[in-house]
């Protein structure tokens, strides 16, 4: 699959790819050298922009930090969103500092230190808490700073989002308090001890099945006018997770979200004990996936028996999830492209496998793709990296050079 036939919005700039006004070229001239990753402010901007149109205007959009912490970028949604999530005392101090109201900054995450819930209380963000334990650390650190804690709960549904990328809910899961438990944590909270704000239900990710995210939307719904109904305070919102998925793979498209925003403009008017309080979506990949490109150059060509590497350099250490080794189970291709040739895209092409700089058989950019005839020197782009790239990546294996990003 060439991802600049079916899924890319990037320009081309006569044979070279343009990313946001820069060619490739012209970007490594900028940021020094190749690899990079560069991100598209426009597609940023027109992503959330169409998102917002297709959603009914009662749901909140918040930025799930943690798949894409790149600073500028950070930044750079901070008007384009409602809220941040973040996952780290870090992604908090980032969120907090790109401007974005800490009344709209949740903070999740299994493993919080004190360290970490000192932190959120004197920020005065919320904590989405993930155990009892967790509540009560956060009420006894409260009372020791006289200041009262920010808390929601975090759910663990008795269902699942199916057919999902990762499923984050359903069974026994580490994320969230299972449902079950949640009316008798509710009746012993001491709600004089700390503002409870409310409900985080997250039920899995990147998801392309529009049936299975109705069906999901459906569930969450009913399960949290049941939290509200047994809730003795008034809470402020219902975090009803993500689960939108962006196309990586051949055969996949992109999701339509006509269905999925009118089944949601009828959950909201069949629910009427939610009509007080916010309902936020909260996405990461699907917000930034698309607007991202790896890019490294090719350094060597050689034959192996019947195969013809092209290697990189650039890999796994810079983009872990396209090497294959971030969750799936079959490696499969992300869209590639030459990205100085995007004349030849369509013209007499090879086969050929494009490796990275790595000595371990994992460090794999393309297998046996077809491409236009390389030449060392070409650009090797890889698209739909906008999500867990470079922070999701071991950029210090086998110490190799680092890694640049840039924000056009």
């Amino acid at each position: 699959m060439k991802a600049h036939d079916t899924l890319t919005p990037f320009e081309q700039e006569q044979h070279q790819l343009k990313i946001g006004n820069k060619t490739l070229s012209q970007i490594e001239m900028l940021v020094g050298s190749t690899p990079y990753y560069a991100y598209d402010r426009a597609i940023l901007s027109k992503t959330v922009s169409s998102l917002k149109e297709a959603l009914p205007e009662r749901i909140s959009l918040h930025y799930a930090i943690k798949a894409n912490p790149y600073p500028p970028l950070v930044n750079f949604m901070r008007p384009l969103v409602s809220g941040f999530d973040v996952a780290s005392a870090k992604e908090m101090l980032l969120a907090i500092q790109s401007g974005m109201s800490p009344n709209e900054i949740s903070f999740a995450g299994p493993g919080k230190t004190e360290d970490d819930i000192r932190a959120a209380i004197v920020a005065g963000i919320t904590l989405h808490a993930e155990s009892t334990t967790e509540i009560q650390r956060a009420v006894d650190i409260g009372k020791q700073l006289s200041i009262k804690p920010n808390i929601a709960i975090r759910i663990n549904p008795a269902f699942e989002l199916k057919a999902s990328g990762m499923k984050m809910a359903g069974g026994a899961k580490p994320f969230g308090i299972d449902e079950e438990q949640i009316p008798s944590i509710l009746a012993e909270l001491d709600y004089q001890m700390l503002n409870f704000r409310g409900f985080h239900i997250y039920a899995g990710s990147q998801n392309l099945k529009i049936e299975a995210i109705i069906e999901m939307h459906q569930k969450t719904f009913a399960l949290a006018e049941r939290l509200i109904s047994i809730t003795p305070v008034q809470i402020d919102y219902i975090n009803i997770g993500g689960g939108l998925g962006i196309p990586y793979f051949a055969g996949e498209t992109r999701l339509n979200l006509a269905p999925v925003a009118d089944n949601l403009a009828t959950l909201i008017a069949q629910h009427s004990s939610l009509c007080d309080i916010e309902l936020i979506m909260e996405l990461g990949r699907y917000l930034v996936g698309e607007a991202g490109v790896y890019v490294s150059k090719v350094v060597d060509i050689k034959a192996s028996r019947e195969t013809t590497y092209a290697v990189c350099d650039g890999g796994l250490h810079h983009h872990l999830a396209n090497s294959g080794n971030f969750g799936q189970v079959i490696r499969k291709n992300y869209p590639v492209a030459v990205g100085n040739k995007m004349d030849l895209q369509n013209a007499d092409t090879e086969t050929v496998t494009v490796v990275g700089p790595l000595c371990t058989p994992l460090d794999i950019i393309a297998d046996k793709v077809q491409l236009p005839a390389l030449e060392i020197g070409d650009y090797i782009a890889v698209y739909q990296s906008g999500a867990y790239g470079a922070s999701a990546s071991p950029q210090s294996f086998l110490s190799q050079p680092e890694l640049s990003e840039i924000l056009l």
